[in-house]
């Protein structure tokens, strides 16, 4: 007699959840854990960079060890994601005598509960479950995925000329994909299409982590994560894993946060796979520098208020010699004024803006993490805006923004 699962939405808000593990499979389930509003606990000796983010930001915590049975004590829900069948066997014991429910990434037969194929649009959650098998379970995700689409008017496009896998030999690809600038519905339709049919998906830590909780169970997921002012996989790696899996006969996503030519270094990979003969497609994004403040009720433009937006990168502090933006010509604008990573030197930034001119008084922003459900928005002036944002505790990722559009729509 076949075994049949028992479907079931859990609501998880404020209830402890456990995961074990810290590689790429963890990266996939805790957005959604974090999502649902669980208290995680993550249990694993080392973490991914796009964990770590997780771990630093306050979202979850982190026991930095391997698992002991007393970290179930409390828990209602377990995820084991190590390949370990032998340490995955003491966790799925240890929640078996305390009557957990456990989710085995390595062995859905040990498992005690499965994790379905997810679709979210709105307030529409679909959960599919195969019987057992991921693909089935995909498969028909995504066809639901693409009627719901329809029915909002946004019918599947076919990718013209797409080289595909022959049997001839392997014809892969890559596609460079702005992810947009949090909320994982703000992916545009191509791109999300694109990310569905993918073999390698190489993702930056600012993707939407609900949309690595979509993939497909067998496609492999490379944490590329550029923490800032942290450990970061170099440039030159991640343009190797692109041409060496393309080479390969892959369909590659490289999965950037926002879009991918704003300050995302997608000039870069396309030049690197195209010197190596790999087709690439650059599928845009929703950029932070005009979602973010729109998202905190801020136009980047306005009648009669500005008619002009500059956006500049402030990841280099202005003194320093690396530094390729004009700080002193931009404090002589009058339009508005957008700065990308410069949550860290933004004592330095306002000072220089200052020095050159700019109004002490002029309205300025802080959008912390835009678009998602930890957004933050604090308002102040160019010359109390970064003591302002210390005294908040703001952290990346951060948008700026300075001008008289700030108060623009404040009623």
């Amino acid at each position: 007699m076949s075994e049949t699962p028992y479907p079931l939405g859990l609501r998880l808000a404020g209830l402890r959840v456990v995961v074990v593990g810290g590689g790429t499979v963890a990266t996939r389930r805790v957005p959604a854990l974090l999502d649902a509003g669980a208290d995680v606990l993550l249990v694993a000796p080392e973490l991914t960079p796009a964990l770590r983010a997780h771990v630093d930001a306050g979202r979850l915590r982190w026991a930095a060890r391997r698992f002991a049975p007393e970290d179930l004590d409390g828990a209602w829900l377990v995820q084991v994601a190590v390949d370990d069948p032998s340490a995955a066997a003491s966790v799925s014991a240890a929640a078996a005598e305390r009557r957990i429910f456990c989710v085995r990434a390595d062995d859905r037969t040990a498992a005690t509960a499965w994790t379905p194929a997810v679709t979210r649009h709105g307030p529409v959650t679909v959960a599919v479950l195969g019987g057992g098998d991921p693909r089935r379970a995909m498969s028909v995700r995504d066809a639901v995925r693409e009627l719901l689409a329809a029915r909002a008017g946004f019918e599947p496009v076919a990718e013209p000329d797409a080289p595909r896998r022959s049997a001839g030999g392997p014809a892969g690809r890559v596609a460079l994909v702005g992810a947009g600038p949090g909320d994982p519905e703000l992916i545009t339709v191509k791109g999300w299409r694109l990310l569905t049919e993918a073999d390698v998906v190489v993702a930056d830590r600012l993707v939407p982590g609900l949309l690595l909780d979509e993939l497909r169970a067998d496609v492999e997921l490379v944490d590329a994560s550029k923490i800032p002012y942290g450990p970061a996989r170099a440039q030159e790696e991640i343009n190797r894993i692109l041409v060496d899996r393309a080479r390969a006969g892959a369909f590659v996503v490289r999965l950037k946060g926002g879009d991918p030519y704003v300050f995302g270094r997608g000039g870069e990979e396309l030049l690197a796979c195209a010197e190596a003969g790999v087709p690439v497609t650059v599928v845009p994004g929703v950029t932070s520098s005009i979602a973010a403040p729109a998202a905190a009720g801020i136009p980047v433009t306005h009648r009669a208020v500005a008619h002009e937006f500059t956006v500049v990168s402030g990841h280099l502090a202005p003194d320093s010699p690396a530094s390729l933006v004009r700080w002193d010509a931009l404090a002589g604008l009058r339009g508005t004024l957008v700065i990308l990573m410069g949550l860290k030197n933004l004592a330095g930034i306002t000072a220089t803006l200052l020095a050159h001119g700019r109004r002490p008084d002029t309205p300025a922003a802080v959008v912390q993490e835009a678009t998602t459900g930890s957004q933050r928005v604090l308002r102040s002036t160019l010359a109390n805006v970064a003591a302002d944002a210390t005294t908040a505790n703001l952290r990346p990722p951060a948008v700026v923004v300075i001008g008289n559009v700030v108060d623009a729509l404040v009623v």
